[in-house]
This record gives C-alpha cells, structure tokens and sequence, in this order.
C-alpha cells in the first residue's frame, strides 16, 4: 500500500476539468486508489467524479492519496506527476 501526501496548487482546485482527468487517470490502473483531505477522515474513491468534487479541494489543500494493487507504484508515480504539472492548466 502506497500513501503519499499531494497539494493542490493549480489556480482552480480540482474543478469539474481537473478532476476529470484525475478520474481518466486513475480509471487507467487496477488498483484502488483512494483520496482523503488532510484536515478530513472522509475518504473517497478518485476514480468517482462526484467523489473527487465533494472533496471541495481548493489551491491549497493537501491531499492524502492511497493506493493498494498490483500496479500501485505506476499509479502513485502518474498521480503525483498529475498535480505536479497544476493538470496541465497552467505554464
């Protein structure tokens, strides 16, 4: 099991579009991939859309993201990359 913290630095939070591509993403891989905010003990599944928008994750907010499967370290590395690069929103 993977747990890795992540912050949400992309201008907009994890909007409708943001959170889209967090969901493509996620639904790429077979392991359960969960997100919970740091301040928070909800915990909800990323590749749910309705889910990741409830988080309410503004500019910001740190992210718990945990990760168990067979493919757990492909997963963790293209999530992290994912709100590294602000989802690709901005230069």
């Amino acid at each position: 099991m993977i747990r890795q913290s992540v912050l949400v630095s992309n201008n907009l939070g994890l909007h409708a579009r943001a959170a889209a591509k967090l969901v493509r993403l996620a639904s790429r891989f077979s392991s359960e991939i969960h997100l919970s905010r740091e301040d928070a003990n909800q915990q909800i599944d990323s590749k749910s859309i309705l889910g990741i928008l409830m988080l309410a994750a503004a500019k910001g907010t740190r992210l718990v993201v945990s990760i168990e499967g067979q493919d757990e370290s492909e997963a963790g590395k293209a999530i992290l990359q994912l709100f590294e690069s602000k989802f690709e929103e901005e230069s």
